[in-house]
């Protein structure tokens, strides 16, 4: 008989995973501007502020390692819708410091978790 793992409904997982990312960015001292914000171009999962740079969060949450760890599963282009979903909150909030994309990688297994965050996981369009 083999241990049983919990296992949760893809959207249930990825709001599990948002929480978990925005509480370890909290604990850090960041505030979080937005969360799951939508424009013409994306959902960006989290926005925050760390220090005086504005950060957008891609958060990637799985049940399963088999292929691969959650946080590289970020195409470059979802890194360049983000960007465009970047540059239009930028203009909405007059924006004009430094930013920086970030991913969260989050493995669930079992009932607990792991949680790897990347500061400067990309600079879109750049290979």
């Amino acid at each position: 008989m083999h241990k049983e793992t919990k296992k949760f409904p893809k959207k249930e997982l990825g709001r599990k995973g948002e929480l978990l990312a925005q509480n370890h960015l909290q604990k850090r001292g960041w505030k979080i501007l937005e969360r799951n914000y939508k424009n013409s171009y994306a959902e960006i999962d989290l926005i925050a502020m760390d220090g005086e740079v504005l950060v957008f969060i891609e958060v990637k949450t799985r049940s399963s390692d088999h292929f691969g760890p959650p946080e590289a599963f970020v195409s470059p282009q979802q890194e360049a819708t983000l960007f465009e979903a970047a540059m239009l909150y930028m203009d909405l909030i007059d924006h004009e410091w430094e930013i920086r994309f970030d991913v969260i990688g989050i493995l669930y297994k079992g009932t607990s978790h792991q949680l790897k965050h990347i500061e400067d996981a990309f600079l879109p369009g750049i290979a």
